[in-house]
């Protein structure tokens, strides 16, 4: 059986991804097959996708680390054919083919069945950008934190994974302040929950070991100035979970906010989550972290063709929400 697929293969100019058809018998082997139906642009796919950072491992490979559909075959006796799934993570589109394939064979341990209240539309939509969020608050949630500690900030506010952490996070008593650059969307981040919204350009992250302590506890996507000016500015006892690097990757600070303020630096790492959390982070997604606005979030849909454009725009900070990608045809899930 031939499939379609957007495959990454390294070439003399580096790695590129291109639309192809292949034998479904050459996909990376794992016990459960799944005929993906939906999956979703992140910006790791963007990078993996358009050879701008070596995400791939091997090659090629099919791109996509988000897929959502039904199991055509399995021999680990948790799934049957017919079962509703969703994959994040766990390696796709890194060292095995992602969910930009009409199929796909996934470790058992990997995938999750479709909690009950969700469709696989709406579990592809939240995807490894709500699974981050979730788990990011599973962690804030271990060291303490709650609404009480003060109000809650979010930068990357109008990416995929800022826009579910600005619904999510205020759906839960959050007082949450987005952080952007696109502060022409701030309506809309209020729609979705931000009681406030900052513009980063007007941020002054100062120069002093500790600033003003403004933040009770922080999700940053960005990483870089940002993440660190973070680290200056939330209060005694508040924590920051690192979910991001879009604006870099080094972290320049000092000790100062963790022995004189007790503020927590968490990582999260949702490609890699035990498997134990995988299905508890996803039945709280289906339920009393069930993002409200996913159609407000949600802001286009392309199919396999349409996956460079979306990539372009994308890492030319141009994109805004979540993209959707119509893998093959079916039922809405």
């Amino acid at each position: 059986m031939e499939i379609r697929a957007f495959r990454i293969e390294q070439t003399p100019d580096g790695p590129r991804g291109r639309l192809v058809r292949m034998p479904a018998s050459e996909l990376t082997p794992g016990e459960v097959q799944v005929r993906v139906l939906w999956s979703a642009v992140n910006y790791k796919d963007a990078l993996a996708g358009t050879g701008r950072a070596p995400i791939l491992r091997r090659y090629p490979l099919n791109g996509g680390i988000d897929a959502a559909g039904i199991v055509t075959a399995s021999t680990d006796p948790r799934f049957r054919a017919g079962d509703r799934v969703v994959v994040t993570g766990c390696g796709l589109s890194e060292t095995l083919d992602g969910g930009y394939g009409e199929r796909l064979n996934a470790p058992a341990g990997c995938v999750v069945h479709l909690p009950e209240g969700l469709t696989l539309r709406e579990a592809a939509a939240i995807g490894t950008a709500g699974f981050t969020v979730a788990l990011a608050l599973q962690r804030l949630e271990a060291v303490g934190l709650t609404p009480a500690h003060g109000p809650f900030i979010v930068t990357g506010a109008t990416g995929g994974v800022g826009m579910l952490a600005v619904d999510i996070l205020s759906r839960v008593g959050f007082e949450v302040v987005a952080v952007t650059g696109k502060t022409q969307h701030a309506e809309l981040l209020r729609t979705l929950g931000a009681a406030e919204v900052l513009d980063r350009r007007t941020v002054d992250p100062g120069s002093r070991p500790l600033e003003r302590a403004r933040w009770g506890g922080a999700l940053d996507t960005v990483g870089g100035e940002l993440l660190a000016w973070l680290t200056r500015t939330v209060r005694p006892w508040g924590a920051i979970a690192a979910v991001g690097l879009a604006g870099g990757s080094e972290l320049r600070t000092t000790v100062m906010p963790f022995i004189l303020r007790g503020i927590s630096l968490l990582g999260v790492s949702s490609a890699n989550c035990p498997e134990a959390w995988r299905a508890h982070v996803w039945e709280r997604l289906a339920g009393p972290l069930r993002p409200r606005h996913l159609d407000r979030i949600v802001t286009g849909t392309v199919a396999l063709d349409g996956l460079p454009e979306v990539f372009e725009a994308l890492l030319a900070g141009a994109h805004v929400g979540r993209t959707l990608v119509r893998v093959a045809p079916g039922d809405e899930g």
